[in-house]
């Protein structure tokens, strides 16, 4: 053991870090503090934002952000992932949360959620999360997450104009409305300006300053506010309601199945990049992410909790805030279990504040299809295919159809143009996952 230590080389051993010290080092303990209070500040708005889209309560959404972020921390002891993602609800699984609440109605949900960790649970077991990302190429979902932006655009380009009750009239062009364009554009524009100007030092002042600016220009002006309702949270086994029928449930393990994979993709995806910003250059682990992920939406499950992932606008902006270890992820959440347990506060935040991130947030999940254009021609065009085919079709059968075309464009390759047989596709798809698993660790 003593002569294989010493052998070790400066980067491996860099590379070999403690468990301990992915959860908290005391060097880092103001510098993790400081971020988590920044980057817990900023989770606020996204994750209301967030709730709205997936048709879920905001109470709900902050307590599911708190846990996962319990969990994300408790993990980095024993089994560390990454060591500055921060959880949280993931923008791109809003529309089919939503979507699962109108098919399977909310009583069902909880149910939904536990049924995908149990699935997230068997790929972190088998370590099956290396042959995803082959078997569902990047492009795809980065086509999927377009689709996803432009139903966040939509949904909540409605706050840039919206106006309060008594503002209403006949004439949809009344003076209100056009105030309330006025100052939604100006929202926007400081926002966009302020981030250009930031996004690579201190990605935070952007939200604070669009959510303090709101606040305290709906003191002087009228304009519509977010109302959090305030519904009790309490710990029931996920269970589906006893009048389920039969075909109904099928179409549950279904959705629950994609539901767990685009979240797994996801996570992958989102390691990848938090390697490439961690401060002190050390490997992620995704497996173990996975482990931390499926806990901690088996434990929400049974408080009608949401699905978590590490979100990469928060971990980018917990990094810039000075994060180094897991320890600000411990402070992120508690900062959002204070407003879960006292969300009167958030009734002061203006919907047009809350419009502009989200708008940006939409716009971000579009531009992803730029990283498309590494892959060629025929990834962007079914990346494309993709996004319209999630916003008019619907996230489930979206993306269903686009595996199909994907799958049968290669079929016809192989067999026709290139004079394979059937037998030697198959053959060739399962020699690529065997030759590329250890490429996706």
């Amino acid at each position: 053991m003593k002569s294989q230590t010493e052998n070790k080389s400066p980067s491996s051993s860099q590379q070999t870090q403690d468990t301990g010290s992915a959860a908290f080092q005391t060097q880092y303990v103001l510098r993790d503090t400081a971020a988590g209070l920044i980057t817990g500040a900023m989770a606020i708005p996204l994750t209301i934002g967030i709730a709205i889209m997936s048709d879920y309560p905001i109470k709900i959404a902050l307590a599911t952000v708190a846990f996962a972020s319990l969990i994300g921390w408790i993990n980095a002891w024993f089994k560390p992932g990454n060591f500055i993602g921060s959880p949280g609800v993931a923008a791109g699984l809003a529309p089919v949360l939503a979507l699962g609440v109108a098919s399977f109605g909310w009583e069902n949900m909880a149910f939904c959620i536990f049924l995908t960790s149990l699935m997230q649970a068997v790929i972190w077991k088998f370590n099956w999360q290396r042959y995803l990302l082959i078997a569902v190429p990047v492009y795809l979902v980065e086509g999927l997450l377009a689709g996803v932006g432009l139903k966040i655009l939509l949904k909540f380009s409605e706050f840039t104009y919206e106006i309060p009750e008594e503002s209403i009239t006949e004439e949809f062009w009344n003076s209100a409305r056009i105030q309330m364009i006025a100052i939604s554009a100006a929202g926007l524009g400081v926002f966009l300006l302020l981030f250009s100007k930031f996004k690579d030092t201190q990605p935070a002042i952007p939200y604070f300053v669009l959510i303090i600016g709101g606040v305290l220009l709906a003191q002087f002006v009228t304009v519509p506010m977010i109302f959090v309702e305030d519904v009790d949270l309490y710990l029931k086994l996920p269970l589906p309601v006893a009048d389920v029928a039969p075909m109904m449930l099928v179409y549950m393990v279904l959705f629950c199945a994609m539901l767990a994979i685009v979240d797994v993709i996801e996570q992958v995806m989102s390691n990848a990049a938090i390697e490439k910003i961690d401060p002190l250059k050390r490997k992620t682990n995704s497996n173990n992410s996975l482990l931390a992920i499926w806990i901690a939406n088996m434990g929400s499950s049974f408080f009608h909790g949401m699905t978590n992932l590490d979100g990469l606008a928060k971990s980018t902006t917990n990094k810039l805030a000075g994060a180094m270890t897991k320890f600000s992820v411990l402070i992120i959440g508690s900062v959002v279990c204070f407003f879960t347990f006292n969300p009167q506060y958030l009734d002061y935040l203006p919907k047009f504040s809350l419009a502009a991130i989200m708008l940006f947030t939409g716009y971000k999940m579009i531009a992803g299809l730029v990283h498309v254009t590494h892959y060629g021609p025929y990834a962007l065009m079914l990346a494309c295919l993709t996004a319209g085919l999630v916003f008019q079709v619907g996230i489930f059968e979206g993306l269903l159809v686009a595996m199909a075309i994907h799958a049968i464009v290669h079929f016809m390759i192989y067999t026709q143009h290139e004079h394979m047989p059937v037998k030697s596709v198959v053959k060739r798809y399962f020699d690529s996952l065997k030759n590329d698993r250890n490429n996706l660790q």
